[in-house]
Formats: C-alpha cells, sequence, structure tokens
C-alpha cells in the first residue's frame, strides 16, 4: 500500500513536469511566430523599394532622351521671334557723325524727363568690331556701324515724334520727316542681329560647350585695310628684310600683300602678310 501511494505521489509530479516543458514550448513557437511574420513583411517592402528605384531610372531615361529629342532652338529665329513680341515699331534717325552714342544717352534721358516711357522704349547704336591693321600692328577695334544713324523703337505720335526730333543732336527721321516709315523686321535683324556662333564653331572654340549651344557674339566686319596699291612700304621680315617695295595687290580676306621688291634693278613679284611690311 505504502509503494502505490508513493507512485502516486510521484505521477503526479511528472504530469506537472510534463506541462511545464509543453507550456514552455508553445511560449517559444508564440514568440518565433512574429520574427518569421516580420520576415515576410519585410521582403514585399525590400521588393518595392526596388520597383521604387527602377522607375526613377527608366523615367531619368525618359527624360534624357526627350532632352536629346528636342531640337535645337535657332537663336536667329529666337531673336526674331523676340523682336517681334516687342511693343512699338523700329525707326532710323539722322544724327551728326560721332555723336550717335551722345545722341542715345540724350534721349533716354529726355524720354525719361518728358515722362515719355511709354511711348520711346528702346534707343540702339548699331555698332561692331573690326580689325584693323597700322604699321604691321592688328587689332580689334570697336566702332559704329552706321555713322551718323541711331535706332529708336517707340510707339509714334505726335508727342513722341516731337520728343524724338528735338533731341538734341537729332536732325530727323530717315524718310517722310513726319510720317517715317517704319523698319521691317528684316531690316531691324540686318541692323541689330549679334553674329551668332553655329555649333560646329562653338565646339572647336573651346572644350567643355555645350554641344549645339548658340553665344550671341559681337558683329564682324572684314578687316580694315590701311594699306593701298602703288603704295611703297619696306620689307620687315624673310630673306628681302629692309628693302624697299611696292604694293601691287592686296588680299584682305588672308592678310596678305602681293609686293614687287626691286632685286639687282629688276622688280620681283612676293607674297607677304601684312605684319611683314612697314610704311615708309
Amino acid at each position: 500500500m505504502s509503494e502505490q501511494w508513493t507512485n502516486a505521489d510521484e505521477a503526479p509530479e511528472v504530469d506537472a513536469a510534463d506541462a511545464t516543458l509543453d507550456a514552455d514550448g508553445a511560449a517559444e513557437e508564440y514568440a518565433e511566430a512574429p520574427v518569421a511574420q516580420d520576415a515576410v513583411t519585410e521582403a514585399p517592402a525590400e521588393s518595392e523599394d526596388a520597383a521604387a528605384e527602377d522607375a526613377a531610372a527608366e523615367g531619368e531615361a525618359a527624360e534624357d532622351e526627350g532632352a536629346e529629342d528636342e531640337p535645337a532652338v535657332d537663336p536667329m529665329e529666337e531673336f526674331r521671334s523676340t523682336l517681334a513680341s516687342q511693343f512699338g515699331d523700329w525707326y532710323v534717325i539722322h544724327s551728326y557723325a560721332g555723336y550717335e552714342n551722345r545722341v542715345k544717352v540724350n534721349l533716354e534721358t529726355r524720354a525719361t524727363s518728358l515722362n515719355m516711357e511709354d511711348y520711346i522704349f528702346q534707343v540702339e547704336v548699331p555698332m561692331e568690331e573690326v580689325t584693323e591693321i597700322k604699321s604691321g600692328v592688328r587689332k580689334q577695334v570697336r566702332r559704329v556701324r552706321m555713322p551718323g544713324y541711331v535706332l529708336v523703337r517707340m510707339d509714334l505720335t505726335d508727342e513722341s515724334w516731337g520728343a524724338v526730333r528735338h533731341t538734341p543732336g537729332v536732325t530727323g527721321f530717315v524718310g517722310n520727316a513726319h510720317q517715317p516709315v517704319p523698319l521691317s523686321i528684316d531690316e531691324v535683324i540686318t541692323m541689330l542681329a549679334p553674329v551668332f556662333d553655329t555649333p560646329e564653331s562653338g565646339d572647336a572654340a573651346g572644350e567643355g560647350a555645350a554641344k549645339g549651344a548658340a553665344t550671341p557674339a559681337a558683329r564682324t566686319s572684314p578687316a580694315e585695310v590701311d594699306f593701298e596699291i602703288g603704295e611703297s612700304v619696306t620689307v620687315m621680315e624673310g630673306p628681302f628684310e629692309t628693302l624697299p617695295a611696292t604694293i601691287s595687290e592686296i588680299i584682305p580676306e588672308s592678310q596678305k600683300l602681293k609686293v614687287l621688291v626691286s632685286i639687282f634693278g629688276r622688280e620681283t613679284p612676293v607674297e607677304l602678310s601684312f605684319n611683314q611690311v612697314a610704311k615708309i
């Protein structure tokens, strides 16, 4: 009888231990379940991030392709559009030669003082850069392109006409004195448009320049030659140095002269650069 009670007492202890183990195992399984669930949740999030990155990359590529497909803007056409969109018309006024820039300042000041800014919009003196060669020295000179003329953009009324006409240095409008004819857009472009670099010249001008970019540059003219046919000069360089020569031909495009050099009593034709001779 004592042994049976002993076994009976021991049996509940074993059952209690098993119950404790079962409870611990269930707790561990419950604790691990959210971890697995989190791992499952993270996978879609990572895939969504990757998809977003791919979409952004595709969008940037599409923008780049769109930018490349866009045609380059013609700077001359852009200049033409700007002129066409401005208020008023362009007129040409006479001034004393050499006083063009002074007339420009006088007219701008007068328009302000007379409260005519709503009628007189812009005053321009067309300028250009030329290459002058004097005494064998070549230099760039900026000068008035049309001496004695000034351009004004204005809304022509009796009042604005009087304000311009009576500006110091102005001698009148070109054309009909009281009803001047405005310039056409093409005429304005001819007088005011800067020289625009082509994409090819822009690339050749320097590395790093944006392809297709157009840069307005000062209007330039052929070199102004300070020589005359038949003029006597002295050769400054080469085998005929110090010898006198006579100019027989001038080639401004290549900056060359054809001269006749007297050698042993006989005139010999020689081609020289502008900077290889000097005036006597």
